[in-house]
């Protein structure tokens, strides 16, 4: 059970991902110089990098950072990379050492995916993912481990890195109201489901921010490793930027709090 639960506990980083729902260092971050409108610009910009630490019962497990990239266009559309990465903490790695690191290519406006790669590293199991998306005919090309699928994909699917930043572009995340749209995972296309619960105010390193609570409604199991639905509280302002993220396990809550990245560059 405590391997289970250090798994869990370093991994969480993608789902940072969200699942979802929704994901700099200031130093980093060249632009903008104030917040983004969601009217006439995206809530994140190339550089933008979001650390979070992330524990279990108060343990410090690892440390996961989510961070938007430059990349060259394709086929003549401005693209961005996504990354994320976990790494587990010395402790944790001890008994279960992680190294995970995803990137995903996106149509920088649609924020539709080309081509995710994971490359998972968990205790003794190793993964290697590389998923090209095909949008115009609707096929998905799927490499892991060597082994070579291909698959039918609905319109308009995320992978799981995309979809988090997908959803930090809705217009309106109001109490009550929900989403869904299609992400792929480990070789399934699922229909994941957000629900908008509450507004709270949320404190932190960085301070406090009135924040939305997003349900993440989990349809599989897998690189979020949770025994269940996943919570994210995004910052209730055009930035959208995801303050904290709550995980049930077998025992406890697994949670990734933002340590480094709510500030903007050139702001007070």
């Amino acid at each position: 059970m405590r391997h289970a639960a250090f798994r869990r506990l370093a991994v969480l980083s993608t789902a940072v991902v969200l699942c979802c729902a929704a994901t700099s260092s200031p130093s980093v971050r060249a632009e903008p110089a104030s917040p983004p409108s969601l009217a006439t610009d995206r809530p994140f910009t190339q550089g933008e990098r979001l650390t979070y630490a992330l524990t279990w019962l108060n343990i410090r497990g690892g440390t996961a950072i989510l961070e938007v990239a430059t990349a060259a266009p394709v086929e003549g559309h401005a693209a961005l990379r996504l990354r994320t990465t976990a790494v587990s903490s010395p402790l944790v790695t001890k008994f279960y050492p992680v190294d995970n690191r995803v990137e995903s290519l996106v149509d920088a406006e649609k924020l539709l995916p080309y081509r995710m790669q994971f490359r998972r590293r968990e205790g003794k199991r190793n993964n290697d993912f590389d998923v090209t998306f095909n949008h115009a005919h609707g096929t998905i090309t799927s490499i892991k481990d060597g082994v070579t699928d291909h698959l039918p994909m609905p319109s308009r699917t995320f992978d799981s890195i995309s979809c988090l930043y997908y959803v930090r572009t809705l217009p309106s995340l109001v109490p009550g109201s929900s989403a869904s749209f299609n992400v792929h995972h480990d070789k399934k296309t699922y229909k994941l489901e957000i629900r908008v619960e509450a507004i709270e105010t949320i404190k932190g390193q960085w301070g406090q921010a009135e924040a939305v609570r997003v349900l993440v409604v989990m349809p599989f199991q897998g690189i979020f490793l949770n025994e269940g639905n996943i919570r994210v509280w995004f910052t209730n302002d055009s930035r959208r930027i995801p303050v904290m993220m709550k995980a049930k396990v077998v025992i406890g809550s697994v949670v990734a709090s933002l340590i480094e990245g709510f500030q903007v560059p050139g702001l007070p």
